[in-house]
């Protein structure tokens, strides 16, 4: 079985959240079935266990094949079998404390109302079905108990039943997590954790997911996320949610997958990434993407590297990049590729695509516009930007390069504005460069090989150093919003304008 590992840690001060407006959930099902019209910007006060009173407590500690209860909870009624534990309860302010251990149990509850379950050094082994199982609809309050550590796994097959139950943590309604406590769980069936709601992580909380049949996290209307820890290993996608977007504000994750088609981040809404560090490695063969919207890709900042198999970054619709140092890599297709308009209004992009006919940089023929921010892409080819709609110069170079040599682009004064150390060879490459240095009616030389001494080095692209000794290949002048020069495959966008005269060769 092919596998995706996926490592991520959060430790953000806001939301990881839905962009846009109304929090309430209700109002977000109201305005939109689908999940991409309506969306979240901030957990609401009801998602945080401290705004909720929970004054009657059930007890369930499991030892071996079986499991005690204290239960003196008028309205919850328990039967069990061995270590299956079966709650269900007609009361409000409820919490239950699992601990203990067992290889051959599981905990399952019926619930009218929201309720608390602390998770105080439990361990579940489920042999027939999920080790927790949530047949409610309401707020399932996850507390992982300071200095505890947790434990679940479900069985490789599941008995026949009416129910819907797909995961080694299951539920209908929405799971909370808080706490400081850790929680390991295993998915033998299909997926880790699994709610048909929503999915809300606070910070200090501690979950990883050593191996699932599916998703690590799976969910219908979004994944929300505020802070904490999550380190996944999944055969498909590590974050799924199947109607909402999905918004990182802030953290430090680190993804690896090498499944058939798997992506490292997926939205089937839009994805948005306002901040934080996201590192991924899509190594699998087929579709397998770093981060996917089926809708709109927007990053507002934060530090983003991504190496994929199949597109760095892809977005059906929009490819919006406003801030962030973003660094792209494709072995077998684009670095970006936006399915409709792409715009880069700030921050540092860097894209780089395989060979032709793929590009560094690809919005398909549609408006590309430029009105900040530092933009190299290299490929066998690459849009070009719409000179309408960019208010920040671009050159396009198209020629041959070697892997390991280095491109350099010098002002008139000497003044380099551009040195990239090339990550492959490229028998026909696009050079697509777009930065505040690079001036209209100002000249400019670029040169292939030499050396570079000093600076600091960020994926072949050096800032600070000291070039010399390359071989010069143009001189042009910055004469319009595009200026093309030597024998490029640019595309998209408008026609490209301004001048070059060739100085040598690559």
């Amino acid at each position: 079985m092919e596998k995706k590992y996926i490592f991520l840690v959060c430790s953000c001060v806001a939301s990881f959240c839905l962009a846009g407006c109304n929090s309430d959930l209700d109002d977000y099902k109201a305005g939109s079935s689908s999940g991409t019209d309506v969306e979240v910007s901030e957990a609401s006060e009801d998602d945080y266990v401290e705004n909720s009173t929970f004054t009657q407590v059930v007890y369930i500690h499991f030892s071996g094949s079986s499991a005690s209860v204290v239960n003196e909870v008028s309205g919850v009624s328990v039967s069990q079998s061995g270590a299956a534990v079966i709650v269900s309860s007609t009361v409000k302010e409820v919490e239950y404390i699992l601990s203990g251990t067992t290889t051959e149990g599981s905990f399952k509850l019926y619930s009218d109302y929201k309720c608390k379950l602390s998770l105080n050094g439990v361990d579940i082994t489920s042999v027939s079905g999920p080790a927790i199982n949530i047949q409610s609809g309401k707020r399932i309050f996850v507390v992982l108990e300071e200095g505890s550590d947790n434990y679940l796994t479900d069985s490789s097959s599941y008995p026949s039943s009416s129910e819907d139950q797909k995961a080694a943590f299951f539920s209908e309604g929405q799971l909370l997590f808080s706490g400081s406590g850790s929680l390991t769980v295993k998915g033998n069936y299909k997926h880790a954790i699994c709610s048909d709601d929503y999915i809300f992580i606070r910070e200090g909380v501690r979950i990883a997911v050593t191996g699932t049949v599916k998703d690590g996290f799976h969910c219908n209307d979004y994944f929300l996320m505020e802070g904490g820890t999550l380190d996944i290993c999944s055969s498909d996608e590590g974050i799924c949610c199947e109607e909402g977007s999905v918004v990182i504000h802030d953290g430090d994750i680190t993804i690896e997958t090498n499944g058939t088609s798997a992506k490292g981040i997926k939205g089937v809404g839009n994805v948005t990434i306002n901040g934080g560090e996201i590192r991924i490695t899509a190594s699998g063969k087929g579709s397998c993407e770093g981060i996917e919207s089926k809708n709109i890709l927007t990053i507002n900042g934060g530090l983003i590297e991504v190496n994929a198999y199949d597109n760095g970054l892809n977005a059906s619709k929009a490819i919006n990049i406003n801030g962030g140092t973003i660094y792209s890599y494709s072995t077998n297709n684009d670095g970006i590729d936006s399915n409709g308009t792409l715009s880069i209004s700030g921050g540092l992009v860097i894209a780089c695509g395989t060979t032709q006919p793929e590009d560094g940089i690809d919005c398909d023929n549609n408006t590309f516009a430029i009105t900040g921010g530092t933009v190299l892409g290299v490929g066998g080819g690459s849009s070009t930007p719409t000179s309408s709609v960019c208010t920040q110069p671009s050159v396009i170079y198209g020629g041959s390069g070697s892997s390991g040599d280095l491109f350099h682009i010098a002002a008139d004064d000497g003044t380099g504005i551009l040195t990239f150390r090339l990550p492959r060879s490229y028998s026909q490459m696009t050079v697509l460069y777009s930065g505040p240095a690079l001036k209209t009616n100002q000249s400019y030389t670029i040169c292939s090989g030499g050396t570079s001494a000093g600076g600091t080095d960020y994926y072949g692209y050096i800032t600070d150093n000291t070039y010399s000794g390359g071989t010069t290949l143009y001189t042009f002048t910055v004469a319009s919003m595009v200026t093309q020069v030597g024998s490029s495959s640019g595309s998209g966008g408008s026609n490209p304008g301004g001048s070059g005269r060739p100085g040598g060769g690559w």
